[in-house]
């Protein structure tokens, strides 16, 4: 493990979250490598890490003042062991290789948990949508989508939304692919339902997280009725997880911004997250106005720069990282086993910290990584992807009755393969194995490629 983790190092100095993903991941499939050395033959780790394909390229567009902006794009071909390319398109000040190499990694092996023939991949653009007209963000969606379109297809790689890309910037990304390529083809998912979008698909990453906490709950003979739950974020993922988290019973008191987040001990209920939504969906407001519309909830500003997130810092017995990565460090994990915390399930990508995720497994806290958490939202791409390709759709309850089977069938995965390689119960060991034995099994298959 070491001489891998030291490599990339070496290799890529600079990229420290793609190192994390490495580090972690590594420490969960090391004894599964001691004991097959014809993975350690093969070179399958050093295979692993080295994306199939880095596309980088220039995204130049005209403002609303008429003056040329000239963004970076990117895509991460990372895996296609199991299946063609799938994975997100991030627009955020924030992206750049490192951060986009981590996701595509964490995503081959997150896709591979779903039971979907899906390869992993990611991509984006430091472009941030926030403030820009309808008409910049077309701009730009159309200059950017007259790169890809060459490297991407129904067959070969197939992208989604992600942070900064909704329905919206996927419209605009689907119509220039489609102009450039003259085909309808389902190159893009998370798609509007009259144009070939599923049922289901903007629900899918929250609720699938729910749904696995649920799992986690009923192998302790729990619900999660009557339990208090933090949720970070306000964007797609932690209004569905709110949504659903209310569904069965729980009671929700935070939500959060990059700004600060809002504390309601009565708990949020619909009226309150329909108030949210529209918020942040229609409004594009801040979450500092919650306080405004409910002043019986308290708002916090948060620093960046504080030693811990005071969102982790609230009694509660379960948590739903679902902002960005790194939301958790080592002192807001240790917070929230302090606090009673029981259950910890991740909406996002990787948002705790290494020395967090140790805080919560050495305290046999019920702690779901996000490649086995959060993979509703490509389970049910996954699903749009199989409607294109039938040219039907599904009903709500068909594509929610799939997400929970898929659900439960990643929860029962992990477990199998935690307690098949000596740590029964530690979804962070079960799921990487789980997916590390699938892809590295189709790779030997495929031979030296």
């Amino acid at each position: 493990m070491t001489d891998i983790v030291e490599y990339v190092r070496i290799k890529d100095p600079n990229e420290r979250e793609f190192h994390q993903a490495v580090r972690e991941f590594m420490e969960s499939v090391s004894p599964v490598l001691e004991q097959n050395p014809e993975y350690r033959k093969a070179k399958i780790a050093e295979r692993l890490i080295e994306p199939e394909r880095v596309i980088m390229f220039r995204v130049p567009w005209i403002d609303d003042k008429g003056e040329i902006q000239v963004n970076r794009g990117f895509r991460i071909e990372m895996n296609s062991a199991i299946g063609p390319y799938k994975g997100g398109l991030r627009f955020h000040p924030s992206v750049n290789l490192g951060i986009l190499k981590f996701l595509a990694f964490e995503q081959v092996f997150k896709n591979a948990l779903t039971t979907l023939p899906m390869g992993g991949g990611k991509g984006g653009s430091d472009f941030d949508p926030k403030g820009k007209s309808d008409n910049e963000v077309m701009r730009f969606c159309q200059a950017f989508m007259a790169e890809l379109f060459r490297h991407i297809g129904a067959d070969t790689d197939i992208p989604a939304g992600d942070i900064g890309v909704g329905a919206r910037e996927i419209g605009y990304l689907f119509g220039m692919y489609k102009k450039l390529r003259n085909e309808f083809t389902g190159v893009l998912t998370g798609k509007s339902l009259s144009w070939g979008g599923s049922l289901m698909r903007p629900e899918a990453t929250g609720y699938g997280s729910v749904y696995f906490a649920a799992e986690m709950l009923g192998s302790q003979n729990q619900t999660l009725e009557g339990k208090v739950c933090l949720v970070s974020g306000s964007g797609n993922v932690a209004q569905f997880t709110a949504e659903k988290l209310i569904d069965l019973g729980a009671k929700v008191v935070t939500l959060s911004d990059s700004s600060g987040y809002i504390f309601d001990e009565a708990g949020i209920d619909r009226e309150k997250l329909s108030f949210i939504k529209r918020l942040k969906n229609v409004r594009r407001g801040r979450i500092s106005e919650y306080k405004e519309k409910y002043p019986e909830s308290v708002y916090t500003p948060i620093n960046p720069g504080s030693e811990f997130n005071p969102l982790w810092n609230h009694k509660a017995d379960c948590a739903f990282p679902s902002a960005t990565q790194n939301e958790i460090n080592e002192k807001d994990a240790q917070n929230l086993v302090s606090n009673g915390v029981k259950v910890v399930c991740e909406g996002a990508n990787m948002p705790t910290t290494l020395e967090g995720v140790h805080i919560f497994l050495n305290n046999n806290i019920l702690y779901a990584p996000g490649k086995a958490a959060n993979a509703g939202g490509v389970s049910v791409s996954g699903l749009e992807m199989t409607q294109n390709s039938m040219r039907l759709s599904w009903t709500h309850e068909e594509v929610d009755n799939r997400l929970r089977i898929i659900m439960k069938s990643i929860h029962k995965t992990c477990l199998d393969a935690a307690e098949q390689y000596g740590t029964p119960g530690n979804y962070v060991n079960g799921a990487n194995i789980a997916g590390f034995l699938k892809v590295v099994n189709a790779m030997l298959d495929q031979g030296v490629v």
